[in-house]
């Protein structure tokens, strides 16, 4: 595991590049080549590859694993990378590094000082847009937004609601990247208003390069983060690019269901557990645990979550009771508070006591969380009664608890 050779793919957009880093006798040795033109993708990358191998007196059987960018980006480019990537691991029998190729793009572009908040902004054709953003620490990059689609006119709201947050996590600023800045007029004002950090416009194409993508999956290959190459596949991310003449008449684009502004409310599963117990942990004081919410859903518990593109903002859970439901647990990402996630939570489990024939929610609450009782308040819960030291509180003491419930005018049928 301390020497070795990874080989690496990325052609996301018309270019064409292949990466051979060498990890040897202590020293980093990085062999790029490239060719542009997507036409000639799939003749040009393995030839390529061997010139690398040539060069550093390697053969094939010395390749440890296979990079490549898995997306998003053109379609046939992405299938080329993944494919060559797939069939030349399996050959050789080793793994792969799938690369996140906008990460790549927000690694490349922050530079020396990559510390803090990147959006990453690609042109997806179609007035649409891939975006994701990461925050680097101490060379660490960790996904904040996953790449999504979004068409250009749902980019600055999106980015208004998000970019608080962001420069709270950046300690001040935050940068934004990629080629739509340049390719949409107005759009990189409109982030420079919003507080981002905005390089001027560059005359060279802002793209992935395989070099990136090497030193990306190097760093997964040491931490052991490889996959079988049976696994692999571009991560797409658009749904849908052919329409017909009266869906374009309507505005549709590539991927109608892309839309930044809205969220979505889903059945709470397990899959979803990691993301609700770290929020969890971000507003209590003292959570619930991942094994809690397992235990619950297993039970029979009823639970939601909100998502906006993709990432998790809220969630809730409750308990039936014979005479009425109980609502454990509920809570909202701190940046996505005050914004409407808690009431749509809160409609969805009063509609659900309307479905399970309940006529009334009920929940505890610690007084000291004024913030929580306004809110139950506004929404028609009242205090009913007290449950002695039923919180536990710093240094060992306890807290009480109150009761406050819902009821329903009418008891539903």
């Amino acid at each position: 595991m301390d020497d070795f050779h990874i080989l690496a793919f990325e052609t996301s957009s018309t270019l064409c590049s292949v990466a051979l880093l060498s990890h040897a006798a202590g020293r980093v040795r990085l062999r790029t080549a490239q060719h542009e033109g997507r036409q000639e993708h799939a003749e040009r990358i393995l030839p390529l590859a061997q010139q690398l191998l040539d060069e550093a007196g390697l053969s094939r059987a010395d390749v440890s694993a296979v990079a490549f960018g898995q997306g998003p980006g053109g379609f046939t480019g992405l299938r080329v990378a993944c494919g060559v990537a797939q069939g030349l691991a399996v050959a050789l029998g080793v793994p792969v590094l799938p690369v996140d190729t906008l990460c790549a793009l927000a690694f490349q572009q922050a530079g020396t000082d990559a510390s803090g908040v990147h959006l990453v902004l690609q042109d997806a054709r179609m007035n649409e847009i891939y975006a994701a953003a990461y925050q680097c620490i101490d060379d660490e990059w960790t996904v904040l937004q996953a790449p999504a689609l979004i068409a250009r006119s749902d980019v600055t709201a999106w980015v208004a609601s998000e970019s608080a947050a962001w420069a709270m996590r950046a300690g001040g600023g935050w940068a934004a990247h990629g080629d739509a800045l340049d390719v949409f007029p107005g759009l990189a004002d409109e982030l420079r208003a919003l507080g981002a950090e905005v390089a001027a416009a560059s005359d060279d194409r802002v793209c992935a390069h395989a070099a990136t993508v090497a030193r990306l999956g190097a760093r997964a290959w040491q931490r052991g983060e490889s996959l079988d190459a049976a696994l692999a596949a571009p991560a797409y991310v658009r749904d849908k690019v052919a329409y017909t003449t009266v869906e374009r008449a309507q505005g549709l684009g590539g991927n109608p269901q892309a839309d930044a502004a809205h969220w979505s409310v889903h059945n709470m599963s397990m899959s979803d557990l990691d993301e609700v117990a770290a929020i969890e942990r971000q507003v209590q004081s003292f959570p619930w645990t991942r094994q809690n919410f397992a235990d619950g859903l297993a039970a029979g518990y009823h639970g939601w979550i909100v998502r906006r593109l993709g990432a998790l903002l809220g969630f809730a859970l409750v308990m039936n009771a014979p005479d009425m439901a109980h609502l454990l647990v509920i809570g909202v990402r701190p940046d996505s508070q005050r914004r409407g996630v808690g009431a749509e939570l809160l409609r969805y489990c009063t509609a659900h006591c309307h479905q399970a024939g309940l006529p009334a929610l009920t929940l505890e609450v610690r007084p000291s969380n004024m913030q929580a009782i306004t809110f139950y308040q506004q929404h028609g819960f009242r205090k009913l009664g007290l449950r002695r030291g039923y919180y536990p509180a710093a240094h060992g003491a306890r807290e009480d608890a109150w009761i406050m419930t819902l009821t329903f005018q009418e008891t539903p049928a």
